[in-house]
């Protein structure tokens, strides 16, 4: 049995996925890009992740508030500003950052304000943060394309900011969640 004093100083950012064996904080490998998606529940969005060709990793985090490593509770307390956002490590060779983000549209209500679903708050905002220009460019483009198909088939407006991933430095950039 685990002495509990040793379970309080253990890391609660573990570094293992557990659902596919790889390293979460791993830097982009050669052939590989990042992408941030927030939709909704990051365990959901993590999850429609898995399967998807190309994914070499996923971890659940936080990105686009103003306070530095926040936890879940001060999240969903709306003190922090942050949005539950999944990091998704990509192959190049075997999809694409439009690929990714056609399923991100596809698997959520980009025309919701203040939640997904049940899921209310801005933590479970829409949002997407690209880490290359190309990235960018095509979650620009295909926001467009669904906004005219979602307002030809009587929808509102698309609420999914796009923005480049803030730097390393910022309170908005990405931070892992705790176990």
């Amino acid at each position: 049995m685990r002495n509990i004093f040793t379970l309080a100083q253990t890391d609660v950012h573990p570094t293992t996925h557990a659902v596919l064996g790889s390293n979460m904080r791993a830097e982009a490998g050669t052939g590989q890009e990042v992408i941030y998606l927030a939709a909704g529940c990051f365990w959901g969005v993590e999850k429609a992740l898995w399967n998807t060709p190309g994914v070499v990793t996923t971890a659940t985090g936080y990105m686009g508030g103003h306070s530095p490593n926040p936890t879940y509770e001060q999240v969903c307390s709306h003190s922090t500003g942050h949005a539950e956002t999944v990091r998704v490590v990509f192959d190049t060779a075997l999809t694409s950052a439009a690929d990714l983000v056609r399923l991100f549209f596809e698997i959520h209500d980009p025309t919701q304000v203040g939640g997904q679903g049940n899921d209310i708050g801005d933590q479970y905002r829409s949002a997407i943060w690209t880490t290359t220009e190309s990235q960018l460019h095509d979650a620009t483009a295909l926001r467009a394309a669904y906004q005219e198909v979602l307002t030809e088939r009587g929808f509102g407006p698309i609420q999914t900011d796009i923005s480049a991933a803030p730097d390393g430095d910022s309170t908005a950039r990405f931070w892992y969640a705790e176990d």
